[in-house]
């Protein structure tokens, strides 16, 4: 339903209509809040068009036609049917004839009062388009009562026809003939968009023929097309253009085949809708009135218009035409609701609006004279005089008290604005218009206010500039001083934001607004504008920055001409950034280098000008990435994306191995060592290693081949060889592309024969229970081919084996050896060593370690702090006897948290000692023995005591008591 115009807020009474007849008292009517409610409609009495009609005080709007229909099934008639007669082997159609209906129908048929319907196959067909039955070939079976079933969708009743009677002839049989179609869809049948098509197809024949579709121009049939009923309905669901084109029915049998065909045409179905409405209007008497609305739709819509509900015929002055509406020299009697009605078959669109007629004498109250205008000297002015007035008032301007006229500086237009050109101080002052029409006169003043104009004195001007710099464009005017400026600036076209504050910054104040540019970038090169605009005016100029910055990265690298040693390389030039290029360099990596290496060229400086360079001096066999770096007077810009990584053609190797040497190993070797060359100078692959030596004064040089690049020792076996004999060495280097360079020969002698004779003179002393020092005399020097590099101890507990023996390295003639059981028997062996080996062992040596030091740590000791000063007590330890005998106590003492200790040596059981006061201090108590230092007491805090005196007790539990001979007693802690 169509509402009334928005504005209008009271409530508005509606009525309906019927098939054009107004809906007055029916008790199956009723109405509320503007709605039709139909109780109980019957198929007769409320079917057809209705329509709402809303009225108020501003006119009458129509609604859309609502059509109303009624699903409905009637009875069949209970007359009988005839019955039919046919040969066996013959076609026969049975008529269904359905009833009156409205509403979805589905046809089947009941064969002989079966309680379910008569199933459909390639024989028998039952058209959704007619409700008849076809049987293509009678059998004797098909003899009985046939009843047509049709059945209302949407009220969901059923209806039987009375039964058709029939009977198979048995005096004759049909013969075969070609198919014989007698169900086909229409030659052209338009589908509209997203809708669903079927098309039925069933063929007579002997024998059954088979039904088959296609499309005429040979396309495969769409995947989403369905095809029911032995092939007898084919359905394209959702239609769309593509689906449209000329489909075929094939009947076919062995007598022969018939072709039906017809052509689906796309139809774009759409209802109407509006692309231009109307609007409400308010217009004076004697104006004219233009409407246009606009509505698109297929098919295309017509138009009509109403008024206050009524048809609007063209007339004198209305005139019509499609959907545009003009009354020319409107009156009061013209004001109502105008309706645009667009309609095709699909629909319909109602647009609506006011037409309100206004008389009345002009009035300043909404559209006065603007109260001040402020104007530059030497400027233009306009005045604007738009009273609300109907109809149209005449207008007249006047100044002070005498009325304007046009000349050559004034001009009053046709639409009553005063225009004033090439203003002068003089032209300041009171300005009214006056306006009248046949219903009255108003008038309404204003002030005009001129000023001296806005010039800009310090413009901006163009400047060069650095990547990094600071600067300022200047911008200072000169004006009316009751006028306050307002500074903008801009940048390419884009207002500057200064709340960011990055970058920009504006300077001054009165009529200065200066631009400072800090740490100028790139970015920043382009158009400024400084504008500036007081209440009557606006200036502004404009200056351009450049900005010169290092270039920028070349572009397009590529690499070309690889050789072993040399590629050629080119590429395009980047941004210069104001600046032109003066050289580039170019750069390489592999993945042996660190970082990015400038790498040499051909020529060496490469100018600017230039953009390609031929790479020399790499490395065979590897691979490499370059990178261009182009500089300018600015300074060095930013590399190239790195170029694909490519690999330099193979080589013989170039280079030889250094650091050849060797010596040493065991009797009969010759021991060749050499630093590897590194990968990246390998050249190639299948590198190895040539290995080349004779003995010094042979002529013949005997050569061995490595295989591996990682190799860096060859070691040659032959028992022949005398000791230290003297080789001529060299090592040669191979790839895959033959055989380098052999190093410089290098001296190297063979390997040294082992001691033959056993350290002298050894011998031995205990130190405690657990240390041992071991002395012996030096091999002596002819009983080795080589150098002594050290001795080797060997030490064992009496009663196991040598084998089992602990074993000590040095390089002196003694040994201190630790780790030893007390009160026991041990023995010790010594040999020499060289490069060769280890010579033989001197006899074994028996001694007995002494016996292990006191467990029982000093007992009860007591201490006694005075000023500085502190006395300490303890009681003797005695050995078992097992033990060795304490010979003395060593007293350690250190201050609290501090590393560094001082022993004291006493062969007593008591002990002063001296220290400073104002610190506290640990100390420990250890029994000497010739065994060694017995177990400690454990640490012992004495607390710092500035100037008091105490003293303490410690003593394994039970504790005695310990006298207190001072005014404050503290226990000292086992920590």
């Amino acid at each position: 339903m169509e509402t009334v115009n928005p504005s209008v807020t009271q409530r508005v009474p509606g009525w309906w209509k019927v098939n054009g007849r107004e809906i007055k008292t029916d008790p199956n009517y009723s109405f509320g809040e503007g709605n039709l409610l139909i109780n109980d409609p019957h198929v007769i009495n409320h079917g057809g068009v209705y329509q709402c009609i809303a009225t108020n005080t501003f006119g009458t709007i129509v609604s859309r036609e609502a059509r109303v229909q009624f699903a409905f099934l009637q009875n069949f008639t209970r007359k009988s049917r005839n019955t039919v007669s046919v040969r066996e082997g013959q076609a026969v159609v049975l008529l269904c004839g359905p009833p009156p209906h409205y509403g979805e129908i589905k046809y089947s048929w009941v064969f002989d009062e079966q309680r379910s319907f008569l199933q459909q196959d390639a024989r028998r067909f039952i058209s959704q388009k007619t409700g008849n039955l076809y049987i293509a070939k009678v059998e004797a079976s098909d003899a009985g009562n046939y009843t047509c079933a049709v059945r209302n969708m949407m009220t969901n009743t059923t209806v039987f026809s009375s039964p058709t009677p029939v009977v198979v002839r048995r005096d004759a049989v049909m013969g075969e003939y070609e198919p014989k179609i007698e169900v086909q869809f229409p030659d052209t049948l338009q589908v509209s968009k997203g809708s669903s098509v079927k098309l039925e197809c069933f063929a007579l024949g002997n024998p059954v023929p088979s039904i088959s579709w296609r499309r005429a121009d040979g396309n495969p049939l769409p995947g989403k097309i369905k095809i029911n009923h032995s092939s007898g309905v084919l359905e394209i669901p959702y239609f769309r253009p593509e689906d449209a084109g000329v489909y075929e029915c094939v009947a076919e049998n062995s007598r022969g085949r018939n072709v039906a065909r017809g052509q689906l045409l796309f139809y774009n179905v759409e209802h109407p809708h509006w692309v231009q409405t109307l609007k409400d209007a308010h217009m004076a008497i004697d104006a004219k009135l233009q409407w246009e609305c606009k509505a698109i739709g297929k098919p295309r819509p017509t138009y009509k218009w109403l008024k206050n509900g009524e048809p609007l015929t063209a007339q004198g002055r209305i005139h019509v035409e499609a959907g545009r509406l003009t009354i020319s020299r409107i009156s009061l009697s013209d004001s109502g609701m105008y309706q645009c009605v667009a309609d095709n078959e699909h629909g319909a669109a109602y647009a609506s609006a006011e037409l309100k007629v206004v008389a009345s004498p002009p009035d300043f109250s909404r559209r006065p004279v603007k109260k001040t205008t402020i104007i530059q000297r030497g400027g233009e002015v306009v005045l604007e005089c738009r009273p609300h007035a109907s109809p149209r008032a005449a207008i007249s301007w006047w100044r002070g008290s005498e009325p304007l006229k046009d000349d050559d500086r004034q001009t009053i237009t046709h639409d009553g604005t005063l225009r004033i050109t090439n203003i002068s101080k003089s032209d300041g002052g009171r300005y009214t218009c006056v306006a009248r029409n046949h219903f009255g006169t108003s008038s309404s003043t204003g002030t005009l206010m001129v000023k001296e104009p806005t010039k800009i004195i310090v413009p901006p001007l163009s400047l060069d500039a650095t990547v990094g710099q600071s600067l300022v464009l200047p911008c200072e005017v000169s004006g009316d001083s009751s006028l306050s400026p307002v500074f903008k600036w801009f940048f390419n076209g884009k207002a500057i934001d200064f709340n960011r504050k990055e970058h920009f910054e504006m300077i001054g104040g009165g009529f200065a607004g200066d631009l400072m540019v800090r740490n100028v970038q790139l970015k920043h090169s382009g158009k400024y504008v400084c504008m500036v605009q007081t209440e009557v005016d606006t200036v502004s100029a404009a200056a351009d920055l450049i900005v010169r910055g290092p270039p920028g990265a070349p572009e397009g690298l590529v690499v070309t001409d690889i050789t072993d040693t040399t590629v050629q390389l080119s590429w395009g030039s980047g941004p210069v950034n104001h600046s032109p290029v003066t050289m580039y360099i170019v750069q390489a990596r592999t993945p042996f280098s660190i970082g990015w290496q400038t790498v040499r060229t051909v020529p060496d400086s490469v100018p600017g000008q230039m953009m390609r360079a031929t790479v020399k001096d790499l490395n065979p066999w590897v691979d490499y990435e370059f990178r261009v770096v182009a500089i300018n007077s600015v300074g060095v810009g930013e590399p190239s994306t790195p170029s694909k990584q490519i690999r330099t053609k193979a080589a013989v190797p170039k280079v030889a191995p250094v650091g050849v040497n060797g010596g040493g190993g065991a009797r009969g070797e010759l021991v060749i060592t050499w630093e590897p060359v590194p990968e990246e100078q390998q050249s190639g692959g299948d590198f190895g290693y040539v290995v080349a030596f004779r003995l010094l004064g042979s002529n013949t040089w005997i050569q061995t081949v490595l295989a591996s690049p990682e190799a860096s020792r060859y070691i040659y076996r032959n028992d022949s060889i005398a000791p230290l004999s003297q080789f001529e060495v060299k090592v040669g280097v191979y790839n895959g592309m033959g055989e380098g360079k052999f190093s410089r020969v290098a001296s190297v002698f063979s390997a040294e024969e082992e001691p033959s004779e056993a350290p002298s003179r050894v011998s031995a002393r205990a130190l405690s229970s657990s240390e041992i020092e071991v002395y012996w005399e030096p091999v002596p020097a002819g009983s080795s081919s080589g150098k002594i590099i050290a001795y080797e101890v060997l030490f064992w507990e009496e009663g196991s084996q040598q084998s089992e023996a602990q074993k000590v390295k040095v390089v002196n003639t003694s040994a201190l050896l630790s780790g030893f059981k007390g009160s026991t028997v041990y023995l010790i062996s010594v040999r020499a060593q060289n490069s060769a080996g280890l010579g033989p062992c001197s006899p074994a040596f028996n001694i007995t370690t002494k016996k292990p030091p006191p467990s029982q740590p000093p007992g009860n000791i007591e201490w006694n702090l005075t000023n500085s000063k502190i006395f300490l007590n303890w009681e003797h330890v005695k050995a078992t006897q097992n033990e060795s005998e304490v010979t003395g106590y060593k007293v350690v003492y250190r201050q609290n948290w501090h590393s560094r200790t001082a022993v004291l040596e006493t062969n007593k059981t008591s002990v002063e000692l001296r220290i400073p006061s104002g610190e506290d201090y640990l100390i420990e108590i250890k029994a000497l023995t010739e065994g060694g230092d017995g177990t400690s007491s454990g640490p012992i805090r004495i607390p710092k005591m500035s100037s008091l005196n105490s003293e303490g007790c410690v003593h394994p539990v039970p504790a005695r008591i310990c006298s207190i001979t001072m005014i404050f007693l503290f226990w000292v802690f086992i920590l």
